[in-house]
């Protein structure tokens, strides 16, 4: 099991490298954000962890290259910051998991064990739902020949709308499928993120397809608000 990690703290890499070694994996080491993007997008790796406090970049633009470089592989990432803007920050740039500094080994084995079962995110097939079109492999939306710029995040929760046409979906069902582990249960993260969709992709072309169903969560009507 290949993994990389993009930490440039001495005490701490050594720390990670001799302790994932024990437990079987193979781990390469970057010093700075540029040094991972470039060996994430020269070598396989089944795991990426990735510190936030990095000298050059930080690790929010590095996920955000390695995403953009066309890497999958899972990613963790590390941040002594607790903030809840900062976890959606990493999130948005493509990260799979964050784990906040200071943390146990133990929990960090049992996120990369997660990740590993969970496997590469694999592009899927584009789906359509009225004028609206979205290309997961692409990262891209279009409501009718018009691009709508979004998020890795706001195309996250889109993607699981589109894929449940007329389907109400909780609020716990969308952070499951956006963020995988129980995240914020108690904040207002999906409805922020649904009013950031509704602000581009319904507001600009006069339309409502993102419904609010009183009690039970949110679906996209089945026309796509044509």
């Amino acid at each position: 099991m290949r993994v990389l990690l993009v930490e440039d703290e001495v005490k701490m890499t050594a720390l990670l490298r001799r302790g994932l070694g024990e437990q079987g994996f193979a781990v390469e080491v970057a010093g700075t954000g540029e040094d991972g993007v470039a060996m994430a997008a020269a070598a396989a790796y089944d795991l990426i962890v990735l510190d936030v406090m990095l000298p050059g970049i930080d690790g929010f633009e590095a996920c955000r290259r390695v995403r953009a470089e066309g890497v999958w592989s899972p990613v963790l990432m590390l941040t002594a910051r607790g903030a809840l803007g900062d976890r959606v920050a990493g999130l948005d740039g493509g990260a799979d998991d964050y784990l906040t500094k200071p943390f146990s080994f133990a929990e960090l084995l049992a996120r990369l064990r997660a990740l590993v079962r969970r496997g590469q995110a694999e592009p899927m097939a584009p789906v359509e739902v009225g004028d609206l079109r979205l290309d997961p492999a692409a990262r891209q939306v279009w409501r009718g020949e018009t691009e709508i710029e979004l998020s890795a995040k706001e195309l996250t929760l889109l993607e699981a709308f589109m894929r449940n046409p007329g389907h109400v979906l909780t609020r716990t069902q969308l952070l499951e499928h956006a963020w995988e582990y129980d995240y914020e249960h108690r904040s207002n993260v999906i409805e922020v993120y649904v009013r950031y969709l509704r602000r581009k992709i319904d507001q600009p072309f006069g339309v409502k397809s993102l419904e609010t169903v009183r009690g039970a969560g949110y679906r996209l009507r089945k026309d796509g608000g044509v």
